[in-house]
């Protein structure tokens, strides 16, 4: 983790950094298409390792077929691959949505639980998926959502060592307000896509350069 003693200096940059963000990204949300936290929660099962675009044309025929946690848990699984098909991963992904559904329909009165103990039983659901269902389902913030563009930048900019995605977000929850936490992923992800992309950071427009150590 953080070097405590090198832990203010940087914790002043990520402040400065959460700033600039808001400033550049004010109308930042998630960019998944739903209407109930049990969508959202299918939605961001589907979401790994694709892009949102294309997880909102699948969700949309989904939901229209499936719209609840009982239609989603009694579903052929076929069915539900057929449907996910475009999303990658597309066997594990149906899988997990049916078996996640049928338990919180068999143990959480078909409600999607409202704690990251109980959402991390769910099949499917890891730290990733169970924070962006509390944080924009609930309104609660109990951890920072790190994906990929996330875990990208925040190594770039200077702000953890690691690769590991829970390492990672133990660093930033030390560094950032927990009603921030959210907020950073979302504009971080909006920032990763659109400027400091995996392959071509583009540092002369970046509006973070100057607190950047890797800009070139």
């Amino acid at each position: 983790m953080i070097n405590s003693r090198k832990n203010l200096g940087i914790k002043q940059r990520a402040l400065e950094i959460l700033v600039r963000l808001t400033c550049l990204y004010p109308e930042a949300t998630c960019s998944l298409k739903y209407s109930s936290t049990i969508q959202l929660l299918v939605a961001t099962i589907l979401s790994a390792q694709c892009r949102d675009d294309v997880v909102n044309k699948v969700t949309q025929e989904l939901f229209r077929s499936f719209p609840d946690a009982a239609s989603l848990g009694n579903a052929d699984v076929k069915d539900l691959e057929i449907l996910v098909h475009s999303t990658g991963f597309y066997r594990n992904k149906a899988k997990n949505i049916q078996a996640a559904c049928k338990m919180i329909n068999q143990e959480f009165g078909g409600e999607v639980p409202q704690t990251i103990e109980q959402l991390l039983k769910l099949p499917g659901v890891a730290r990733k998926t169970a924070n962006v269902v509390l944080a924009h389902g609930y309104g609660i913030n109990m951890g920072v959502t790190v994906d990929t563009h996330v875990g990208r930048l925040s190594q770039r900019l200077g702000l953890t060592e690691y690769k590991d995605p829970i390492r990672i977000e133990q660093d930033l929850m030390k560094l950032l307000p927990q009603v921030e936490w959210e907020n950073w992923s979302i504009r971080l992800i909006y920032h990763g896509r659109a400027v400091c992309k995996a392959r071509s950071p583009e540092c002369e427009i970046c509006e973070l350069a100057d607190l950047c150590p890797s800009k070139k």
